[in-house]
């Protein structure tokens, strides 16, 4: 009774909030047909000759005309209220065919709470889950089903449209790494907001909610011509207005169907969910750990890896190993795990795997000669060694910018090319001079890339070239062939740990801190439209605000501050290199528009806009001593591997490594940080001859 009691609680509450959303919209209506009345009020007086005279005639007139304004400024932001697309989030559709077990198991979980099924299933390359209404006609909804009990008439369109079930929307590392009991216990207090929803007034509600939302969006679009961006302004307004009338009612609308929905699924599974959402939370870090540190790397590469699901199932495993953050993780091995339920399970994580990399990198659609899959077992050849090959490359292709020589005077022959120790040398010989002379050159390259952007080249050819009397390279460096290829971190990149309070992002769709902790499996999950959901909340379309040059600039200082003044000179031409080359080859990349790869991705495609890829970029840019360190590291890895007979490899949890007799290099970090910050080459010498590693040889670059 305690459960009933607290169901029926909480779905009223959420009712007399969306009573309260409709009744803001049919006041909205009443202020619009105000005008209207007081001319229809005016015109009769003038009729029956109640209201007779010159000042009532200009009274009338101008009363008429502004009812006439304003019903057809009102009747311009209803149509687009109405017919505005709302928000979907991208998603890979999962076609019952395909999996029919997951269908079975999800109906029999709305058949045990007895609510509605939800209409279809969907994944989403994330750790989460919630119910999407994607009933709107601009999404291109599935026809109703047809009933002979069905009344026809004037309401019988919108009660179909209602009468819909929501998508259910599940995070794909879920069915990779927890079993079908866990999966089920997470997915029942979701699955149990499609009581509610069901609702004619709360779904009322929340498609008038999503219209204002995506009102907002059009309104933001903002046009060229003068009369547009009027309209756009006024309809900006209006629909602003109505969103901050109903912000608080559809906050608590949604508390109250998410209270209602975890009551209602207390009686299921109650002890399981408890373990569950102990996964939950380990799936959290792993899947963080497994993006910033392996896939981004790769991304950066133009490889997108193929079983990112796979890799997490690794990276919590290794994470578990390390931590103990799964206790008895070895008697849930023996279970079955949730991606069985799958026909196809490879098929749906390569889509998915894509899906992310156009998510939080913005890659292209579809698989082309700069943008390929990547297995796990190909990573440390394809994309470690790449990485580190490309990154040095460029360190010394700035460096013969900067017209630094590439061997020291009376060095031996067949020295020339392409060593450690021409890095070493110029970051640690005092030349005050020189120094001055580099800086000046970068400056002066980065006041005519602020003028003319970083993609186009000064005006004078021979800017960028070493003086006459700078015995500088006879030929180009190696790798200039992929010098449009983006970099990727080095094993010791510095990145943000999961649960640190430098991470720079949160979870996709955890937008709201007021999120339940995980550890409280009754604590209220919101199943559509709650904080939850990976969605803009009511109202809030603000977009993250750009950095202006002048900002970057300034942090760029204060970062390399604690530098030497040629590792300075060195980060600030590596910027704008890289610079260079993102610019380059950002056109050809993320922002072009093409359907959803793959046989699985469904029509998903068709259901969001990616014009602005990515939506959810990973990490913000690095500064120009994290760029340093990165670069200098790969040369370091390149020595090792082609001089100490190192090799490269994956670690799940921290990206790319370097292995000596199988085993991991953790200590390198702090010598190349001395070098950056100090100038002093002797930590990283030391650590370079216990390992035997010759920096005076050449190494291979791309």
């Amino acid at each position: 009774m305690t459960g009933i009691g607290g169901v029926e609680m909480g779905a009223q509450a959420a009712r007399s909030r969306a009573l309260a959303v409709l009744r803001v919209r049919s006041r909205a209506l009443a202020v619009a047909l105000l005008p209207a009345a007081a001319a229809v009020i005016l015109l009769v007086g003038g009729s029956t000759g109640h209201l007779a005279g010159g000042g009532w005639d200009v009274l009338r007139w101008v009363v008429s005309v502004l009812a006439l304004c304003v019903l057809l400024a009102a009747a311009g932001v209803a149509l687009v209220v109405a017919r505005s697309r709302p928000a979907v989030t991208p998603t890979v559709t999962v076609a019952e065919e395909s999996a029919p077990d997951l269908y079975r198991m999800v109906r029999d979980l709305a058949d045990r709470l007895d609510v509605p099924a939800p209409s279809a299933i969907a994944l989403t390359p994330d750790c989460d889950s919630w119910l999407e209404d994607r009933t709107h006609p601009a999404h291109g909804p599935p026809p109703a089903e047809k009933h002979h009990d069905d009344l026809a008439g004037p309401g019988g369109p919108a009660h179909r449209r209602s009468a819909t079930a929501p998508v259910l929307v599940i995070g794909s590392p879920f069915l990779w790494w927890m079993r079908v009991g866990e999966l089920r216990a997470v997915l029942a207090p979701v699955v149990a907001g499609t009581g509610p929803s069901a609702h004619p007034d709360i779904a009322a509600a929340r498609r008038f909610i999503r219209g204002l939302d995506a009102a907002v969006a059009v309104a933001s679009a903002g046009r060229r011509d003068p009369l547009s961006r009027v309209a756009c302004a006024g309809l900006g307004w209006a629909s602003r207005l109505l969103l901050r009338s109903c912000r608080g009612h559809a906050a608590e609308m949604e508390r109250g169907v998410a209270a209602a929905a975890a009551e209602r699924a207390q009686a299921v599974d109650y002890g399981l969910r408890i373990v569950a959402q102990e996964q939950v939370g380990l799936a959290y870090a792993g899947w963080d750990r497994l993006l910033t540190r392996v896939a981004l790397p790769a991304w950066r590469m133009g490889r997108w890896p193929s079983r990112l699901d796979v890799g997490v199932v690794a990276a919590l495993t290794e994470l578990s190993r390390r931590d103990r953050l799964a206790e008895g993780f070895a008697s849930r091995l023996g279970e079955r795990p949730a991606c069985d339920l799958l026909e196809e399970p490879g098929v749906m994580d390569e889509a998915v795997s894509l899906l992310a990399a156009r998510l939080f990198h913005g890659g292209p659609a579809e698989t082309g000669a700069d943008w390929s899959p990547v297995g796990w077992e190909e990573y440390p050849e394809e994309v470690v060694d790449r990485t580190w090959r490309t990154d040095a490359a460029r360190l010394h292709r700035v460096l013969d910018t900067l017209g630094v020589r590439r061997a020291a005077e009376g060095a031996a022959p067949g020295t020339d090319g392409p060593t450690l120790a021409r890095v070493l040398d110029h970051l640690t010989t005092p030349d005050d001079a020189s120094t001055a002379r580099l800086t000046a050159g970068i400056d002066a390259q980065a006041a005519t890339e602020t003028e003319d952007g970083p993609g186009t080249p000064s005006a004078d050819p021979d800017a960028s070239r070493p003086p006459a009397d700078d015995p500088g390279p006879s030929r180009p460096p190696h790798g200039d062939s992929d010098a449009s290829r983006p970099p990727a971190d080095g094993p010791d990149a510095s990145h943000p740990v999961y649960g640190d309070s430098d991470a720079s992002h949160p979870p996709y769709g955890d937008s709201d801190a007021s999120r339940p902790p995980v550890d409280d499996p009754d604590a209220p999950q919101p199943p559509y439209g709650g904080p939850g959901a990976p969605q803009s909340p009511y109202g809030d379309h603000a977009t993250p605000v750009p950095t202006t040059p002048a900002e970057d600039a300034e942090d760029d200082e204060d970062d390399l501050a604690d530098t030497t003044a040629r590792g300075a000179a060195l980060a600030a031409g590596l910027t704008a290199q890289l610079a260079r080359e993102e610019a380059e080859a950002r056109p050809a990349g993320a922002h072009a528009l093409s359907s959803a790869p793959g046989p699985a991705a469904g029509p998903d495609a068709a259901l969001w806009d990616d014009r602005a890829l990515p939506l959810l970029p990973l990490q913000p840019p690095r500064t120009g001593r994290e760029i340093l360190t990165a670069h200098i590291t790969a040369m370091v890895c390149c020595a090792a591997m082609d001089t100490a007979g190192a090799a490269p490899a994956l670690d799940w949890l921290d990206g790319p490594s370097l292995l000596f007799d199988g085993a991991r290099t953790a200590d390198l970090a702090p010598s190349v940080l001395s070098l950056v910050e100090a100038g002093d080459p002797g930590p990283l010498r030391a650590w370079m001859a216990e390992l035997g590693i010759r920096p005076e040889k050449p190494v291979r670059l791309v």
